[in-house]
């Protein structure tokens, strides 16, 4: 009797544990051939920034070894239009049926559906498993009447009560036909540009060491610390979530009932929430989902000084250094210095968020561009004019400015909350910083983005 073949074809799903796509293909044929493809369209686009494909090299590096574990011949690598070759592997390898993950994007919603066409001509299945990538798909909780919710606390309630499948094994054998694959390139052939000087690992392993460090260690004071910049200890998981290399299911599975672990559950749910806005307004990557009339202003020099952290208010550029160095930044630092581009400065979001995807390792559309909205009051935040003050910020979440010198070493030897204000400091010693002066006033900012609102 010959043997069946099934192709898993692995997209933002860069992993072997509870992963329903790789399971789903090895439970319905004898052998399983796992596929990437770098796909010409994303990498001639903006978005394969040199830090995400860093941690991308490492995830396929990483996945591939986990194959190979399990008896795979390991990742099979194609490059070219993915609909195109997953139709030329099927021909060749037999295979009558493809799985792959359910994804929401406007780019990975016509992926799917040339996907299916390419398939189905050559009467091929495609199996899609909304399931992989998040805890509730979406679409799987909308108001009566609605393709989605428009607020995140009934959604979160809903999505709170939702049943949840059992989270999966890896597959313990994993059995493979012999097919012709390209090798993993390096970042650098992938993507030229400067990196960050530190970046994270990437890949399933890595993601895995992290996610079951934090949840024994910081899981359950998460409520309490979360905000804290200096303490930095939110769990760092959003590139291995965005990348699939740990799945929010099992993140959620492990993370226990403590205070910390719902509120840090309630931070999976906006991923969600995020997800399920997307999935059926995709055009709002770039437009916005509430317009308001903006009128954004167009000033390249205080956007440049944005970029660069040379802001002149200390809690703003220390989280935008942070950005620069990590391709990562706290999350609290993040709704900061969105809140200042946006409203104290009213320079448009879509600024910001081109920036964020081009530094940011955990570059995620839905996320990215969604929270980019609701901090300029575009999105679905029901205060959409309130402006965060970046002086009361740092006064409540780097109290003694240990975030600010960190990332701040022109003003590594002011001591204590002093470092927030430079521009208070005795003139003898402001001459000696090489720090600039505020751009902008707080208060005229506010009032101008207000004035802006009200007209």
């Amino acid at each position: 009797m010959a043997s069946s073949t099934a192709i898993a074809l692995f997209t933002r799903d860069l992993r072997v544990h509870d992963n329903p796509t790789l399971n789903g293909a090895a439970e319905s044929a004898d052998r399983v051939l796992p596929v990437f493809v770098l796909d010409d369209t994303i990498l001639d686009s903006a978005y394969l920034a040199p830090n995400r494909a860093s941690f991308l090299i490492d995830a396929l590096r990483d996945l591939d070894a986990s194959l190979k574990q399990r008896g795979s011949g390991g990742l099979v690598m194609r490059r070219g239009d993915t609909a195109e070759e997953m139709a030329m592997l099927a021909r060749e390898t037999g295979a009558d049926r493809v799985h792959v993950v359910g994804d929401w994007s406007r780019h990975a919603q016509g992926r799917a559906r040339r996907l299916d066409k390419a398939l189905s001509d050559i009467g091929v299945e495609l199996l899609v498993h909304d399931e992989t990538l998040v805890v509730v798909p979406p679409g799987a909780v909308a108001p009566d009447g609605k393709d989605h919710f428009a607020v995140f606390s009934p959604y979160h309630r809903r999505w709170s009560e939702q049943l949840r499948r059992p989270v999966l094994d890896a597959p313990a054998r994993l059995a493979s036909p012999d097919v012709r694959s390209g090798r993993i390139p390096s970042a650098g052939s992938l993507c030229e540009g400067r990196r960050a000087p530190h970046l994270p690992e990437g890949g399933e392993s890595a993601g895995r060491r992290r996610m079951e460090g934090w949840v024994r260690s910081s899981v359950t004071s998460y409520a309490e610390h979360h905000d804290d910049l200096a303490g930095d200890d939110t769990s760092r998981l959003s590139a291995y979530l965005h990348f699939g290399c740990v799945s929010p299911l099992e993140l959620l599975a492990i993370a226990g009932r403590s205070q910390g672990a719902q509120a840090f559950t309630r931070q999976l749910a906006w991923r969600d929430f995020n997800l399920q806005l997307l999935a059926v307004r995709p055009e709002i990557a770039v437009e916005d989902y509430r317009g308001r009339e903006d009128r954004w202003r167009n000033d390249e020099d205080e956007l440049t000084a944005w970029q660069e952290g040379r802001t002149g208010y200390p809690i703003v550029d220390a989280a935008m250094r942070q950005l620069l160095q990590e391709g990562w930044m706290h999350n609290r630092g993040r709704l900061i210095v969105g809140s200042f581009l946006t409203k104290t400065l009213y320079l448009d979001w879509r600024a910001g968020a081109r920036h964020f995807l081009h530094h940011l390792v955990d570059g995620d559309i839905a996320n990215n561009q969604l929270n980019w909205q609701w901090v300029a009051g575009t999105g679905t935040d029901s205060r959409p004019n309130r402006v965060l003050s970046p002086l009361r910020q740092a006064e409540r979440f780097d109290p003694d400015g240990d975030y600010v010198r960190r990332y701040l070493p022109e003003l590594a030897a002011v001591d204590g909350p002093a470092v927030h204000t430079p521009w208070k400091l005795p003139a003898e010693l402001r001459e000696t910083l090489d720090y600039p002066e505020p751009i902008v006033d707080l208060a005229e900012g506010r009032q101008r983005f207000l004035d802006a609102r009200d007209r």
